[in-house]
């Protein structure tokens, strides 16, 4: 973490992260073991060293190629391994209106955090090569993890008004969710693949020239923008009432202005819960926002054959309206 003197407010962080993982209990997903499942022509049950397995009718086809899948078995298994590698990052620069020295006119906060995914590697069985799965889109049978663009963050800006002010209680601001683009799971769709290194990956898809997989496509940015409004009451306590109260000796001796002395009840500094509107209103925070201001539709995605988008990076909800109350005593 990082805070620079000489830009006050501001605040940089970040956090580089390694996780290896070894002997992991997953399923696999029936759409990975169908694609590394070679089957015969005609009708088959290919039974895998790990116990999956995948059967096949005998079709239609008068060719005599590989059925289609009847049948799909996935048991829980020890995944060999699988590396996570990537940068976490974070700024936040608070603006506060008094360095100008015109007075409290409330703070702008500012902020910026994502992630960086660098590596990301699956080695399924004992003895096989890892490789990659970085920047692809991941079937949502497969329960290791969701699917992984490489870069993805978070913009907002947020105003929150001068204490002591009626505008101490407001907090406004807007956000933007920014999920930057990834290859479609173009091993089932079309048999080639963009990310990775040849090494990891066979065969694979130049992404600059496109050569060997011209009909390999890309999941494309989503970028979805949210608004949202708080206020909360905050009234000043009021003024302690003295209210009668109770003495052992059952009262005290006060001086009066002749230079009498005179037998006074004793009052007492209890306070009671005001009653009435203002105790209602008090602390209770309003919140009125809207997500997806703009109705943005989640990208297509191509091998996600249950509904067409990527269900675990973004959503089909569109543009939604909310409000909220909440009290606190």
């Amino acid at each position: 973490m990082y805070s620079p003197k000489w830009i006050k407010g501001l605040t940089i962080s970040a956090d580089w992260w390694h996780i290896d993982m070894r002997d992991i209990v997953s399923t696999l997903g029936a759409q990975f073991i169908i694609q590394t499942t070679r089957p015969p022509n005609g009708a088959s049950t290919v039974v895998n060293s790990n116990g999956s397995s995948v059967t096949r009718s005998a079709g239609t086809n008068p060719t005599g190629e590989p059925g289609p899948v009847t049948l799909v078995l996935d048991p829980n298994q020890n995944i060999s391994g699988a590396i996570f590698e990537g940068l976490d990052y974070e700024a936040i620069y608070i603006l506060d209106s008094t360095i100008f020295g015109h007075g409290d006119w409330g703070r702008l906060t500012s902020t910026v955090n994502g992630t960086w995914l660098s590596r990301a590697e699956l080695q399924p069985a004992p003895g096989t090569k890892r490789f990659g799965i970085a920047g692809e889109f991941l079937p949502t049978s497969f329960t290791l993890t969701s699917s992984l663009p490489r870069n993805r963050a978070n913009f907002s800006i947020f105003y929150d008004g001068p204490a002591d002010t009626w505008l101490g209680g407001l907090d406004v601001g807007a956000v933007v969710h920014w999920i930057g683009q990834y290859e479609d799971d173009n091993v089932s769709l079309v048999g080639t693949y963009d990310g990775g290194t040849p090494k990891q990956q066979t065969p694979r898809t130049d992404p600059v020239t496109g050569e060997d997989g011209a009909h390999a496509r890309k999941v494309d940015t989503w970028v979805t923008f949210d608004l949202i409004l708080n206020y909360t009451f905050n009234f000043p306590p009021p003024a302690p009432a003295e209210v009668p109260g109770f003495a052992k000796d059952g009262g005290k001796n006060v001086k009066m202005k002749d230079g009498k002395e005179k037998n006074v009840m004793p009052v007492s500094t209890a306070e009671y819960n005001p009653c009435g509107w203002r105790s209602w209103l008090n602390n209770v925070t309003l919140t009125v926002g809207v997500d997806n201001v703009t109705d943005e539709q989640p990208p297509f995605v191509a091998a996600a054959f249950e509904n067409g988008y990527d269900q675990q990076t973004a959503n089909n909800k569109g543009r939604l309206w909310f409000v909220g109350i909440k009290k606190r005593f």
